[in-house]
């Protein structure tokens, strides 16, 4: 898989930490329509990471979805997975790529306009926006607002993904704004139905198209 092939209509990302039932989750996600799918856990050591992870691949492969790993390019390497995702305060993208190869995904978080701005020279196939709103996922980072996302819409070079408070009810205000791709977290990780969840999401994205 190329990243370009890989990302080119994707629109529905999740992001979610480990759980003990993080097979059937995904399984169920991805039938409701997520089409991309990142483990980000902040708590796990390397091993027990890189375990769940190759059970993480293993679902997402058979199922024909990206799978990227937060932060641990050398894990995403020995796990098999598709590509990285590194924010403002890791490693480099440009560190992520050499380990990976030209051939990974290598995602960027940004924040600001300044940062979308210097990600161009970033050697990432994409590249995050937010977030919008505040979020227990990232503790003390106040929201961007919709104002980011219309910079995001009039300047971004490669494919963006809004995070923060991704959900249906949210979701037109940030179509307006010009987001085609987004990134969900709790609307599904706590979701009692995570299929029906990802539907409620995919009937709102697609009524907005790609281009």
């Amino acid at each position: 898989m190329t990243a370009t092939n890989g990302l080119a209509d994707r629109r529905l990302y999740l992001c979610t930490a480990d759980r003990p039932d993080l097979a059937a989750f995904l399984v169920a996600c991805i039938g409701g329509g997520v089409d991309v799918v990142q483990l980000r856990d902040k708590h796990l050591d390397a091993r027990p990471l890189l375990a769940r992870a190759r059970a993480a691949v293993a679902v997402c492969r058979d199922l024909g979805v990206p799978f990227v790993l937060n932060d641990r390019p050398d894990l995403a390497l020995e796990c098999g997975a598709d590509g990285v995702h590194v924010g403002q305060d890791d490693g480099p993208a440009s560190l992520a790529r050499r380990i990976l190869g030209p051939d990974a995904i290598v995602g960027l978080s940004t924040h600001a306009p300044a940062e979308l701005d210097a990600s161009a020279s970033e050697p990432a196939d994409y590249v995050s926006v937010g977030p919008v709103t505040a979020t227990p996922t990232k503790p003390g980072r106040p929201g961007t607002g919709l104002v980011y996302l219309r910079h995001a819409a009039a300047t971004a070079t490669r494919p963006w993904f809004v995070t923060g408070g991704v959900a249906p009810d949210t979701l037109p205000a940030m179509l307006d704004a010009g987001a085609r791709r987004f990134v969900v977290v709790r609307w599904l990780t706590e979701a009692a139905d995570p299929t029906v969840a990802a539907r409620a999401l995919r009937t709102v994205i697609d009524r907005v198209p790609l281009a």
